[in-house]
């Protein structure tokens, strides 16, 4: 149906690393001659149904895998697997953050593949937010007028925010104060998604289960942030 689009809850380990192994091949052969590969023939059919993703490309320096880029969209206007591909490309040379990936560095990043749920409003607002708001489970959207900023799900597990904190660092990530969740005229919506990743360069794929990363991160957190 033209309709359909990749629920992230859908994605198996199998479909993950297919994406995941996609936007490193995609990557590769755009540094190496400026192709723009297109899904191989064993694609899964699911993965050309319409869907949303992010990737994140993670470089090795001194021990620990560093931000190194991460570019996504959140429309389901393209197959799943095209997205993947463009996205990959974007993370490697268009974050404005970073200068963009060499071929030299292929070997030591490491590629994370995000599939998205379409962004749903959440109608409570103010300090009301702080009980809809799911640590390990949300990604957010702040937006108002022209601002606009985004956070996916892994980004406060990774540095074990509460809700509250979370909610401040996409109001920034906009371009806002760290106030404006609480300004019942910024919109927030809120995403789940399915995170597959690389443990090395070339290496396994796992699929992420953030709320046994935040529990084993972030043990001195006192209160718990799940529903």
């Amino acid at each position: 149906m033209p309709d359909e689009y990749v629920d992230p809850d859908s994605v198996t380990l199998d479909e993950g690393a297919f994406l995941v192994r996609l936007a490193r091949n995609a990557v590769k052969a755009y540094l190496s001659g400026g192709e723009v590969i297109k899904p191989p023939p064993d694609t899964p059919s699911k993965l050309l149904l319409k869907g949303m993703s992010f990737v994140t490309i993670r470089k090795l320096v001194l021990g620990y895998y560093e931000l190194r880029g991460c570019i996504g969209y959140l429309q389901p206007i393209e197959p799943l697997a095209n997205n993947v591909i463009n996205a990959a490309i974007a993370a490697a040379t268009e974050d404005p953050r970073f200068n963009p990936l060499d071929i030299k560095e292929i070997g030591d990043v490491i590629f994370e593949v995000s599939v998205l749920s379409v962004p749903e409003t959440i109608a409570a607002k103010g300090w009301d937010l702080l009980k809809e708001v799911r640590i390990g489970i949300d990604g957010l959207i702040a937006e108002y007028r022209m601002y606009k900023g985004l956070l996916l799900p892994e980004v406060p597990v990774e540095y074990c925010w509460d809700v509250e904190t979370f909610l401040s660092e996409t109001c920034l990530k906009a371009g806002m104060s760290p106030d404006c969740w609480l300004h019942d005229h910024v919109k927030f919506q809120r995403f789940k998604a399915a995170i597959f990743k690389e443990l090395k360069p070339y290496g396994d794929i796992v699929k992420v289960n953030l709320i046994d990363e935040y529990r084993r991160l972030c043990s001195h957190i006192s209160t718990t942030p799940f529903k």
